[in-house]
């Protein structure tokens, strides 16, 4: 089980496709995860704060959805199915019960913003962080965001995501758990920076 971690828009997505793909031509079957499909519903949001940076990270993500439904499933060796998906974050379809294989030798990749945080943080055997600055992660997000978000899009990367990311580093020094440490500031040439 591979959590991939980093700032928004470091490229999290991307890596996980991209490792997915080596592991699966060297012969291992793989799954692939993002803990963005496992948000509360948007229809819940006037039970929480998730506009600020603060409520974001505290509110936006369903732990508890991610556990019962992937996590705890993969870890399993009783278990015959996991769902890659609760809730779609663009459609808000639940695919809750939309079930898929598991196998004894597979992979599952997972990435997303604080994958490691205490309450998923155990279930991973290997773990990996995109590095970027934080700068480069708001023009990235802000550039990447502008059909949905439009002219808001920076000022959601700098005081909603940035913020929520800055409070995770904060409590929870990530970086010092991971297997490696990847400089993910170009594209086409990432970088090995610690493993």
């Amino acid at each position: 089980m591979v959590g991939i971690d980093g700032f928004t828009a470091a490229g999290k997505t991307s890596f996980g496709h991209e490792l997915a793909e080596r592991i699966s031509t060297a012969g291992r079957p793989v799954l692939r995860a993002t803990l963005d499909d496992f948000k509360k519903p948007w229809k819940d949001r006037h039970l929480y704060d998730r506009e600020s940076g603060e409520g974001y990270y505290r509110n936006a993500y369903d732990y508890d959805a991610v556990k019962r439904l992937l996590l705890e499933p993969s870890r399993s060796p009783e278990a015959t199915s996991c769902a890659l998906c609760s809730i779609d974050p663009l459609t808000q379809k639940d695919h809750s019960s939309d079930r898929t294989s598991l196998f004894s030798d597979a992979v599952l990749i997972v990435d997303g913003v604080f994958a490691f945080r205490p309450e998923i943080n155990e279930y991973w055997d290997f773990r990996v962080w995109l590095q970027v600055d934080a700068e480069l992660s708001v023009q990235r997000g802000a550039d990447r965001d502008q059909d949905w978000a439009g002219s808001d899009a920076e000022s959601i990367h700098r005081n909603r995501y940035l913020v929520a990311e800055r409070i995770y580093l904060q409590e929870v020094d990530p970086i010092p758990m991971m297997d490696i440490v990847i400089d993910n500031s170009t594209f086409a040439s990432p970088r090995i920076v610690e493993s």
